[in-house]
């Protein structure tokens, strides 16, 4: 009688008799799922022009400047205060004109933040950031 001798090789018939039954599985039942369809809403070209916004601009010295890009675009220094109260008066005139705010890149965040959240205070329906758009 002979030793018998190890084998180290690997039986993969086992593993293509799985690999068979998954595959008819899947071939069974991939038609009977159901996809979902989306139906997207389709937009049309915009009946009115987009309304120009009001730009507060934050310098590095946090001081504050008003520009109305909808009126003639003149720049104007203000303080916290006579910014509150200019943006009232134009919200009063045009509730849906955008507010843009252009903090210098040398501000602090947190002087933008003051910002947005004093016109969150006077329930500014539009904010925007402003930002430049650098290419390479």
């Amino acid at each position: 009688m002979r030793p018998r001798r190890l084998k180290n090789e690997i039986n993969v018939v086992p593993y293509i008799d799985v690999m068979l039954v998954l595959l008819v599985i899947f071939m069974v039942t991939a038609p009977m799922m159901t996809t979902a369809n989306i139906d997207l809403p389709s937009v049309g070209k915009a009946a009115q022009q987009a309304e120009k916004p009001l730009e507060v601009m934050i310098r590095p010295d946090r001081t504050l400047a008003l520009r109305d890009l909808s009126k003639n675009g003149a720049e104007r220094d203000v303080s916290r205060k006579e910014l509150s109260a200019a943006i009232l008066d134009a919200q009063a005139r045009n509730p849906d004109q955008p507010v843009l705010i252009s903090g210098d890149k040398n501000v602090k965040y947190e002087a933008v933040l003051e910002i947005m959240d004093e016109l969150q205070r006077q329930q500014v329906k539009r904010v925007a950031l402003n930002v430049q758009v650098s290419g390479k």
